[in-house]
């Protein structure tokens, strides 16, 4: 009898470490590129394939703050999008994305001297909405939550622009032909 529960716990440990192998394996199938070398890692998917002149029109919408210091994970998303995209032959300038901000995550909209002083952390963001704008990728901040924030648009990373309000740049972007990305 102990020799049968020592083989079940020797199987046993011998499947989680087989469980967690391919665990590691499956994500360094994940890799940057082609367009952002340090942001968006994305990982291929055999047999998908688009139309010659696919094009996308997205608008994704950030509400929540990551951990002051770290990279949002949903501002992340537009760099995976983007390089899963290009990388399975979109051609980049049929992409055309715009980030809607409001709520807590307006206060990463702040360059990084102005966020370090209310949040005492640089931006960790600053660097990958600078990325991303330099790829087309528009940028806009909520009024109404940057006046409930206390962020004057002076102290906002370059590039970002101020809109009356997210339902505002929402209602715009639609009329554009933009969809709301749902994740």
């Amino acid at each position: 009898m102990s020799m049968i529960k020592r083989t079940g716990k020797a199987s046993l440990g011998l499947a989680a470490l087989l469980f967690f192998a391919g665990q590691t394996s499956a994500k360094s199938d994940f890799e940057y590129g082609p367009v952002f070398s340090t942001f968006g890692k994305h990982a291929s998917v055999e047999g998908v394939r688009f139309p010659e002149n696919q094009t996308f029109k997205i608008a994704f919408d950030v509400a929540k703050a990551a951990n002051p210091g770290e990279v949002n994970r949903k501002f992340e998303s537009l760099a995976r999008f983007i390089n899963m995209h290009v990388a399975n032959g979109i051609k980049q300038e049929n992409l055309s994305l715009a980030l809607v901000v409001h709520g807590s995550a307006t206060e990463e909209m702040l360059k990084t001297a102005n966020f370090k002083q209310r949040k005492g952390q640089p931006n960790g963001n600053e660097t990958l909405l600078t990325a991303l704008m330099e790829q087309g990728v528009e940028v806009i901040v909520c009024g109404q939550s940057a006046v409930a924030h206390g962020v004057e648009k002076s102290a906002l990373i370059d590039g970002v622009k101020m809109d009356l309000s997210a339902m505002t740049a929402h209602a715009r972007l639609a009329q554009e032909g933009y969809s709301v990305n749902p994740f």
